[in-house]
């Protein structure tokens, strides 16, 4: 925001985000894009929309203390981490919240609990505190999600489990004797034999960089024909995991299982995400919101966590904040700790 304000030029892209954005919505100074209704940035840097400040705060009467912290930059520091809230470590860069929170509170409470990860711990005297209202710790970062780029968003919130049985019901699906198995592109069986299930094939060039090309064999389709030949609601699973999260939601609007899996996706800004992009083709910031969105789908099964968010912010918009702060809530109502850098 304060670049902005700085700026001698805005150019504003949007409306929205995906399918919903791409076009010029404004170009020209910050007195001018306050003024203009069209413009969500200049709407929200001219205060006509906001992000609320709450009225009331939470309580807190458990927490963990840090002593002697001397890691890096900290100087034999002293921290009380409330739980069941939102707190937020802040200071100019280099000051020692990452030292702090990820190399001393996350591993050092992780040991305590026995959940240890195997992460070197920073220099401290002791941790105290109420362990016992701690099951675990989640550091919520913005490394890929998954293992591979195979992993997408609607596998990754196991939504696409859902997905395949409801294929593998439809009455081609019987009548072609093909199993859930048959949907998925991560094993053999209905996944295409020539990529594999990856819609495309890489080729390596020695001393440059691999070029992926369309598999030839599926047409970047994932699966072989039999599989796309079953269709529901008129569409097959290759069309199924091109979609948005947003259109999605439409699409499997009688499909409550589904919906309750991929509805935090929307609740944390990425509706415009499609169901099956690729893990490599995320950026940080979405990665990590879709690790939240997993821990809002198990919801009430969620709960003693203390989750730990590294600049969770970085380049989103006012917007995105909005609903990202309102799924921090709906954490912290299940009776989780939030730490944010």
């Amino acid at each position: 925001e304060e670049v902005m304000k700085a700026a001698d030029h805005i150019i504003d892209i949007g409306p929205e985000a995906g399918t919903h954005g791409g076009e010029l919505v404004f170009s020209g100074t910050y007195d001018e894009i306050i003024k203009d209704d069209k413009s969500l940035t200049g709407r929200y840097l001219s205060g006509r929309e906001e992000i609320a400040i709450p009225t009331t705060r939470r309580k807190w009467n458990d927490h963990i203390d840090i002593k002697g912290a001397r890691e890096n930059n900290l100087q034999h520091a002293n921290a009380t981490f409330p739980l069941g809230v939102l707190t937020v470590v802040t200071g100019v860069s280099g000051s020692g919240k990452t030292s702090l929170v990820k190399r001393i509170l996350a591993p050092a409470l992780q040991k305590t609990l026995g959940n240890y990860s195997g992460e070197q711990t920073g220099s401290y005297d002791s941790i105290e505190g109420d362990y016992n209202k701690i099951e675990q710790v989640e550091l919520v970062d913005q490394n890929p999600i998954g293992r591979s780029s195979r992993s997408n968003p609607v596998t990754y919130v196991k939504a696409w489990d859902e997905i395949r049985n409801l294929f593998a019901s439809q009455p081609a699906a019987k009548a072609a004797g093909l199993k859930p198995s048959a949907f998925s592109f991560n094993v053999e069986g209905g996944r295409c034999d020539v990529c594999q299930g990856e819609g495309e094939v890489k080729i390596e060039m020695q001393f440059m960089a691999d070029i992926f090309l369309t598999c030839e064999a599926c047409n970047g389709n994932r699966f072989k024909q039999p599989v796309l030949d079953v269709l529901y609601n008129e569409k097959n699973v290759a069309e199924v995991l091109h979609l948005t999260i947003d259109e999605a939601l439409e699409f499997f609007a009688k499909e409550a299982k589904i919906i309750a899996k991929i509805k935090p996706l929307v609740d944390v800004g990425l509706g415009y995400v499609q169901l099956g992009q690729s893990s490599n083709t995320l950026s940080g910031g979405e990665a990590q919101r879709i690790k939240l969105a997993s821990f809002l789908v198990k919801g009430n099964n969620t709960h003693k966590t203390m989750f730990i968010f590294d600049e969770p912010t970085t380049g989103l918009h006012f917007a995105d904040i909005k609903k990202l702060l309102k799924s921090f809530d709906a954490l912290l109502d299940n009776g989780n700790t939030i730490i944010v850098i």
